[in-house]
């Protein structure tokens, strides 16, 4: 069985690499999500959507900052990995390479 030039493989990575990026938003923001709601990890274990769900709704008029650090520290978080996304897209994609004065 022969394997695939190394140039294929590097590309594959790429990609993978790039959608895995893109894709760890997602999976952030369905995790809060399913915390807030009562369906994520059990509760000894930290979770953003349980802070959100918890004791951010009991105190959410006393002390509204129990509620805001985590939706901050989700968006913060989401907004990051999606940059880091497009920044590895940028990198790694060989149809961007040269810029624009290049192409003709």
């Amino acid at each position: 069985m022969a394997f695939p030039p190394l140039f294929f493989v590097l590309s594959i990575m790429a990609v993978i690499i790039i959608i895995a990026t893109n894709a760890l938003g997602g999976v952030i923001l369905a995790e809060a999500a399913l915390s807030f709601l009562g369906l994520g990890v059990p509760p000894p274990y930290p979770s953003w959507g349980e802070m959100l769900s918890g004791s951010g709704r009991s105190y959410m008029y006393k002390a509204p900052w129990m509620a805001i650090w985590p939706g901050v520290a989700i968006s913060i978080a989401v907004f990051g990995f999606n940059m880091l996304g497009d920044a590895l897209r940028d990198l790694l994609d060989p149809r961007l390479r040269g810029g624009a004065l290049l192409r003709r």
